[in-house]
């Protein structure tokens, strides 16, 4: 039986991964038994009676017990969360890597959040023993993550995935100046440059909508959206939305903007590119890993995200194009391949 360890997912693009990853592993009908955060309970694609799911907080120690009440259990462990088990298991083990924050702390975190990071750093290098081998999504990031921890580059394998949407006939009218941002908002996410470097860009052309996907849990950026949406500037807010809904965002925007300050893959770029959306992105070295976009901006400058807005505007803009595939199938045959009977 193999396990898949995604406990400490609950949200954003790590869950939307998580649902593709269960969605292809029903698929194969493999033996499967998934440790998942009891708040996702709810909200899991459907699993087969054949094979078993564990619901726990996510909590390092109620893992570890998790672990050694099942050491023996299992034929491969795949964990999707950035930590490797807590104890040597003997079997074999991939941990899939996917939070570049762990080598570089954004200094737009709160003191505490930095101490936290620091702490799960300290942490991943105590357990990093007990894998064999690394998942990332990008060589980006597994040329910083292997410098960083000092890890044999022969022990990360590169296997980018990412669900398609369920069609992908692009729509061949699009509102015309419409940016989207499909985020949460975490510090580092940078949306409150973005909003202010959007609404000087309406102060001077008056044309543009601005469509974000800002959810309950980040107040200070909720209140930001409302006194700017009181204030006249067309910012359009609509939170968590299923991928359906999402899709038909994409589908409408011609733009797809992301001012993210880091990222280990940035899911959104691709879902831009594959609606038809031309990408203003970042100038940072974690956009040109997976695509190649129409414009680009300093993420630490409104200024320079302002004149990115400008630069849409010039009717010859490139289209965007991608530089990586969906891996999804050799990772799955990573898990099948030594499947004990």
């Amino acid at each position: 039986m193999i396990l898949i360890d995604a406990l400490f997912i609950n949200n954003g693009g790590g869950k939307v991964l998580l649902d593709y990853l269960i969605e292809e592993i029903e698929k194969k009908r493999l033996k499967v038994h998934y440790l998942l955060d009891d708040r996702i309970k709810n909200t899991i694609p459907e699993i087969s009676i054949c094979n078993k799911v564990s619901f726990l907080q996510g909590n390092i120690f109620k893992r570890h017990h998790f672990y050694k009440v099942h050491k023996n259990d299992f034929s491969k462990v795949l964990c999707f969360a950035n930590l490797p088990p807590t104890i040597r298991l003997n079997t074999e083990v991939y941990t899939y890597f996917h939070q570049l924050i762990y080598i570089n702390i954004p200094t737009e975190f709160s003191f505490l959040d930095q101490v936290k990071f620091r702490l799960k750093r300290i942490i991943l290098k105590i357990f990093a023993k007990n894998t064999n081998f690394w998942i990332v999504q990008s060589n980006l990031t597994k040329n910083k993550f292997g410098l960083k921890f000092s890890f044999n580059e022969n022990l990360i394998k590169v296997l980018p995935f990412y669900p398609h949407f369920s069609s992908l006939n692009v729509v061949s009218i699009k509102n015309k100046n419409s940016y989207l941002y499909v985020s949460n908002a975490n510090p580092h996410k940078n949306h409150t440059r973005l909003i202010n470097a959007f609404c000087v860009f309406y102060e001077k052309y008056k044309i543009g909508q601005l469509i974000l996907t800002v959810n309950k849990y980040f107040p200070e950026v909720l209140a930001l959206i409302d006194l700017k949406q009181k204030s006249g500037y067309p910012i359009k807010n609509i939170g968590f939305v299923n991928r359906e809904e999402l899709e038909k965002e994409y589908q409408k925007s011609e733009f797809l903007i992301f001012p993210s300050l880091t990222e280990s893959f940035g899911l959104g770029l691709i879902e831009g590119i594959e609606c038809g959306c031309k990408i203003i992105a970042a100038d940072l070295p974690y956009t040109y890993a997976v695509c190649e976009p129409s414009v680009v901006f300093d993420p630490l400058k409104e200024e320079s995200i302002f004149k990115a807005f400008e630069t849409s505007l010039n009717y010859y803009t490139n289209l965007s194009t991608p530089k990586i595939n969906n891996k999804i199938n050799e990772l799955i045959n990573i898990l099948e391949n030594s499947q004990c009977n």
